[in-house]
């Protein structure tokens, strides 16, 4: 049966929505399961005071990238509970990674998520850092309400048909 509204398959029709517009989790039951990898990237902007509290763990909350990235793990594993349709996975491998930079105050979060199953994992990625990010936002507040998380956005994704994307916009301005 064709399928429209949401998101577009490779030809062209929409595959989240049936014939009379009602929300579907699409059916993978036929696709071969391949290796799927899926790095996303986000970052949070701090005061130089919630930098320096990082950076010596002396945090009121704890060791907040530490818990950061549990948090960021933990939330890829949760997916499917947070996003309507998307598909319970099987993930083998996450990571969550940080890179501050105390020139401009940000802390880049970076997710891999990997598994070998019918779907990708874009969803689970952008999930972790996002997730990681906000638990870097709540364990400063008290100590700055102004903090920024911006720039969140898949950087790569490997495997299934669609095979090896990188985002554009990275290609042109790498890093």
């Amino acid at each position: 049966m064709p399928q429209r509204g949401g998101m577009r398959g490779a030809m062209g029709e929409f595959t989240h929505f049936d014939r009379e517009g009602n929300a579907i989790m699409v059916d993978v039951t036929a696709k071969a399961d391949t290796e799927r990898v899926a790095v996303a990237e986000g970052c949070i902007r701090v005061s130089a005071e919630v930098f320096d509290a990082i950076k010596n763990q002396t945090a009121a909350k704890g060791d907040v990238l530490g818990t950061a990235r549990i948090a960021g793990i933990m939330a890829t594993k949760r997916t499917a509970e947070l996003i309507p349709m998307c598909h319970p996975l099987m993930l083998t491998k996450v990571s969550i990674d940080f890179v501050p930079d105390e020139e401009t105050l940000q802390i880049k979060c970076r997710c891999t998520a990997k598994l070998t199953g019918k779907t990708g994992v874009e969803m689970e990625a952008l999930t972790g850092v996002s997730v990681a990010l906000l638990t870097i936002y709540d364990m400063c507040k008290a100590m700055d309400k102004s903090m920024e998380l911006s720039g969140i956005h898949l950087v790569e994704k490997l495997g299934g048909k669609s095979g090896h994307f990188v985002n554009p916009a990275l290609r042109d301005n790498p890093g």
